[in-house]
Parts: C-alpha cells; sequence; structure tokens
C-alpha cells in the first residue's frame, strides 16, 4: 500500500471508534482507579464527534481541520483537547487526497509535535504519551514505504507504550496523588490510544 486516502482515513477512524467503544467500560475502568472514572465515556463521545464530522471530508487538510473545529467545541475535557492537538498538528502536515509513505510520517510526527505543546507529560509519566510517543516514533523509524507497515509498527509500539504503565508510578494530572499506589495498573488514556493505533493499522489490513 504506497497511497493512504481520505477514505483510506475514514475508515481507520471508523474502526478506531468501533473498537473504542467495544473497551468503554474497560477503559472507564482503569480510570476510576487513579481518575475519575470516565474516560471510557470521554474517548466514545469524542471519537464520535471526529468520526462524524470526517464523514463529511474530501481533502485531508480541510478534513483535519475539521475534526478540530468540532471536537474542541462540542466537547469539553483533557481528552477532546489532546485529540483535538492531536488532528490540528496533522493538519498543518497534510494536504491533498493522498498521502504517501513519507506523507504519513510528517502527518503523525506533526500530530506528536502539536501534543507536546499542549503536555508537560514525557514517555514513563504514565499517560497516553506512553502510547502516543512510541507509537509516533515506530512510524518515523520503519524503513518500508508500504503504508499497512507503517501503521503495524506504530501498532505494536502504541500497545507495548501502554503496557509498560503498568509498573509506572503516575506523575500527571490526579492520577500524581495516588503516588505508589497507581502502580499495577495499566493507564486508561495509554490503552484507549494504544487501541486507536491499532485500529488504524486494523483498518489498512
Amino acid at each position: 500500500m504506497t497511497q493512504l486516502t481520505v477514505e483510506d482515513f475514514k475508515t481507520m477512524l471508523s474502526v478506531a471508534l468501533k473498537n473504542i467503544k467495544e473497551r468503554e467500560d474497560e477503559f472507564s475502568r482503569l480510570d476510576a482507579v487513579i481518575g475519575d472514572g470516565d474516560h471510557g465515556q470521554a474517548i466514545v463521545t469524542a471519537m464520535t464527534a471526529i468520526v462524524n464530522t470526517a464523514q463529511k471530508g474530501t481533502e485531508f487538510k480541510a478534513m483535519l481541520n475539521d475534526i478540530v473545529f468540532t471536537v474542541m467545541l462540542e466537547v469539553s475535557g483533557s481528552t477532546s483537547t489532546l485529540l483535538g492537538a492531536l488532528f490540528l498538528g496533522m493538519s498543518d502536515c497534510a494536504s491533498g487526497t493522498e498521502l504517501d509513505a513519507a506523507g504519513v510520517k510528517t502527518m503523525f510526527a506533526g500530530g506528536l509535535a502539536n501534543v507536546r505543546r499542549q503536555t508537560k507529560a514525557q514517555k514513563g509519566d504514565k499517560t497516553m504519551m506512553d502510547a502516543l510517543i512510541p507509537a509516533v516514533d515506530a512510524i518515523q523509524s520503519c524503513p518500508s514505504d508500504d503504508i499497512r507497515e507503517i501503521m503495524n509498527a506504530g501498532a505494536e509500539a502504541a500497545i507495548a507504550g501502554a503496557e509498560s504503565t503498568l509498573e509506572m508510578k503516575a506523575n500527571f494530572g490526579r492520577a500524581r496523588n495516588y503516588g505508589e499506589r497507581s502502580i499495577g495498573h495499566i493507564d486508561s488514556g495509554a490503552a484507549s490510544w494504544s487501541c486507536m493505533f491499532a485500529s488504524f493499522a486494523e483498518a489498512l489490513n
């Protein structure tokens, strides 16, 4: 697969919504350990708005910008802020109706760069960044020109990153107040964002 079309990207988002919906209760249970317990509902709400908006898109930059506007306007909370930041950064680095492998890598790199502007969280802080950073790093370093292989690499890294949060102590948000008690549970944001990247890969295979 040497080109990613706008329609391919819509499918990626739709599969992500389906899989995140199926795990909504799991993500909320994880969040309840060291948070508000509403992360599953929050990310389903945000992804639903994203998918509905994307359906009208015909070109990458405009579609991604519309997604950002909708998710930031219609959905409150940190989940929509961070997803909005991801898609805004992607929109800055994507245009046209098709992306080649280099274009896909550039788009996701732009997304991560903009999320970094919204949060000081780093890999190892037990947040969604533990899935996002490894995923984008793996996408960047994948030597293949096959977009399926590139997204598979990102998915595997995101899943491994989320699993690594099991042994981490939380350093951000309400979760940091739990100190050592936050160890032994996967971070809900890392889990849901890894599901998103795994879904992106699934949609292309």
